[in-house]
């Protein structure tokens, strides 16, 4: 076994590391969850970094499902992620789970939204997600911001929808722990749910962290389909 050869694909692996908006100091980021919870839980390690390192940035912040209470709990987390950045927030009350059945009028969103924010970078729902407001958003980022950089970010569920990430963030632990401060304090009507829990996301970061060999040991994971340098 020891003398086996890599195969190719391994033998040949490239790593580029680069910067974000290296030449922008005030970034524009469109931030695109299904439910109230899925950026901060997909993304917030990484939402916290651009926050630290482009305090000059514009956000935008859409939750397509979040009535009531969930709303109140919608924009608390805004304020505890993004702070005194400038930020637009929409927190819409599309039916949870019914998304493929009004997907026209989550289209019309969209339409409207791609003539008001044009965005440096997109974080939203991997095409692959198998739960289906999760993976209708995800196709219409692409249909409406398809010239735009997307990440698409990950959410460990019992369907077991994981795969092998293209782009990784490297996060420092102070990042991690206030992401999981920030969601497990604001996300309360959450906390009687079997798949909500620190520990759960800790692991996935652990993981993420582990592929790209991260010096804090943590880092979330995204799917890039397109990259243009």
């Amino acid at each position: 076994m020891g003398n086996m050869e890599q195969s190719p694909q391994r033998r040949n692996l490239t790593v580029h590391k680069f910067q974000f908006f290296s030449n922008n100091s005030k970034p524009k980021i469109l931030c695109l969850g299904a439910h109230a919870d899925d950026i901060e839980i997909g993304s917030g390690g990484t939402v916290l970094k651009l926050v630290h390192d482009y305090p000059d940035a514009e956000f935008y912040w859409v939750v397509f499902s979040a009535g009531g209470f969930r709303s109140e709990e919608a924009r608390e987390s805004v304020d505890a992620f993004l702070g005194n950045v400038a930020t637009t927030v929409d927190v819409l009350d599309f039916k949870d789970s019914y998304f493929p059945f009004v997907g026209a009028n989550i289209k019309d969103y969209f339409v409207s939204l791609k003539k008001k924010f044009v965005p440096d970078l997109v974080l939203t729902h991997c095409l692959t997600d198998a739960h289906q407001d999760h993976q209708l958003i995800a196709k219409l980022t692409w249909n409406a911001f398809r010239d735009n950089f997307i990440m698409e970010y990950e959410i460990p569920k019992y369907d077991g929808d994981l795969g092998t990430p293209h782009v990784y963030v490297n996060l420092d632990e102070s990042f991690v722990e206030k992401k999981l401060s920030n969601i497990c304090n604001v996300f309360c009507s959450q906390k009687d749910k079997s798949w909500f829990s620190p520990d759960s996301f800790r692991a996935i970061m652990l993981l993420r962290g582990i592929e790209s060999n991260s010096p804090s040991k943590y880092a979330e994971g995204f799917y890039s389909r397109k990259i243009i340098f």
